[in-house]
């Protein structure tokens, strides 16, 4: 029986995650968090019977309280109900699937309790990976990536030993404005970004994939993950999602992952690493397919790629710059209250304003996210 908690159970990752537990049926949930979503949260409880949950809302905790006042279970909140899933004594493995930078202090709680960590929530990796990554190698903690791109890497290294990473191939969809100009898309309005071809997925990574800001992000993770430098890790779009990422080692030779886009089998993997289990769904047709394409992204069009490249490049705070600054443009387009392409602008802004720091701490992390927030607030609203 794999004992789990999870943070974030009522998004896109978590109740994926979940439906792998009831498939499988040897996974007790310990622990979840959830954002606001109570009434989905209450019909989780209600499955799974965790001993402890989490809202942010102490007010929403309220609510649930009195909801489940029938069940054995504790309802904390905020920054305290958080680390208090992550550490709970009861599960091994924390499944980390919130959004944003609201993921970096449970997870390096958790590591420091001794469980494993099943990584979705790339802000953790992106602005603190100096941290966290030689954290878990002192605990002895495995990171098992969860996002599709990095669980094909961490699958394609699988029997590689001591050969040598010459070069990662991070795929990219292309998202919905694959082949568009910087012109065509002045006039993209909400309900355009989130019309992805290939993932279902949140609201806010949908809209990072359409400006390829998710891949910028992807690339920051996975230098940290398998220990290269940018330069090692080039982007190629590929519009049919089949390749999900590859591996190129010294000697030529490609190693790839391929198969569906079902975001289950990476939460599936990471959970029962390095077993594989069954897992229903889709099948890989390749001969169904016809044809697998690839192309080298616009970096005119898509300039949050080239900016993510150029803050892991500067290293120190502008990571954390960038991600700050992507999370507050992508929530303020989402509110209509600027444009699409003002995304761009904005973060480009925030790094050249935003004062840096070359060694930051959790403390200092944290203050250059505030400071973002307040350079954008003096600015644009």
């Amino acid at each position: 029986m794999r004992k789990i908690a999870i943070l974030g159970s009522t998004g896109s990752i978590g109740t994926q995650t979940l439906e792998i537990a009831r498939e499988q049926g040897d996974i007790e949930v310990s622990a979840m968090a959830a954002g606001g979503n109570i009434d989905l949260l209450e019909r989780q409880i209600r499955e799974f019977h965790p001993v402890l949950v989490s809202v942010w809302e102490e007010e929403r905790a309220k609510e649930l309280r009195l909801r489940t006042a029938d069940l054995n279970v504790k309802v904390y909140s905020g920054m305290e109900g958080l680390l208090a899933v992550a550490q709970i004594p009861e599960s091994e493995i924390l499944v980390t699937a919130i959004v944003g930078m609201l993921g970096i202090r449970p997870t390096i709680a958790a590591i420091r309790a001794g469980k494993k960590i099943a990584l979705a929530n790339k802000e953790t990796l992106v602005t603190a990976g100096h941290l966290i990554m030689p954290l878990a190698e002192e605990c002895g903690v495995p990171i098992l990536p969860v996002d599709s791109e990095h669980s094909a890497i961490f699958q394609s290294l699988q029997g590689a030993g001591d050969n040598r990473i010459a070069k990662i191939l991070l795929t990219a969809s292309g998202g919905p404005f694959r082949g568009k100009k910087r012109g065509e898309l002045k006039d993209i309005q909400v309900e355009d970004a989130l019309k992805h071809p290939n993932w279902t997925m949140g609201r806010k990574i949908t809209i990072d994939s359409s400006t390829l800001v998710n891949k910028g992000l992807e690339v920051m993770e996975a230098k940290w993950l398998f220990g290269v430098e940018t330069e090692q890790i080039e982007v190629v779009v590929h519009p049919q999602s089949v390749i999900h990422s590859a591996v190129e080692y010294d000697d030529g030779a490609v190693i790839a992952q391929l198969g569906t886009p079902d975001m289950r089998l990476p939460i599936q993997y990471a959970l029962y690493y390095p077993e594989r289990r069954p897992l229903s769904g889709d099948r890989l047709d390749l001969c169904g397919l016809g044809q697998l394409t690839f192309e080298r992204p616009d970096p005119e069009t898509f300039r949050g790629l080239g900016l993510a490249y150029e803050a892991m490049r500067r290293g120190g705070s502008m990571p954390t710059v960038f991600n700050a600054a992507n999370e507050k443009a992508v929530a303020l387009f989402l509110e209509r209250r600027i444009a699409y392409l003002e995304i761009a602008e904005l973060i480009q802004a925030c790094m050249e304003q935003v004062p840096f720091l070359e060694n930051p701490d959790l403390d200092g992390i944290l203050e250059t996210e505030q400071a973002v927030y307040e350079y954008i607030l003096s600015k644009w609203q």
